[in-house]
């Protein structure tokens, strides 16, 4: 489940869910199902917030729970 690891990232660098949304270039509303797990984000939404966040997608899909960053 994804869905509250993006809430938690989102509260830990403060930042309400329009700001998010401004990044992946989608209105607040669309991003708000993302967050409440009634819409699958979309691949490139993932990588965007990855890169983001400097973590890895693994991260945000709850496969791991090391947000290391490895971009090589």
């Amino acid at each position: 489940m994804y869905y509250p690891r993006l809430r938690d990232l989102r509260e830990d660098h403060d930042m309400a869910q329009k700001e998010i949304a401004a990044v992946l270039g989608i209105d607040q509303r669309v991003y708000s199902t993302y967050e409440t797990g009634k819409r699958e984000i979309p691949t490139h939404h993932l990588l965007t917030l990855a890169e983001f966040y400097k973590t890895s997608v693994d991260y945000l899909l709850g496969r791991t729970n090391d947000p290391a960053w490895t971009k090589k």
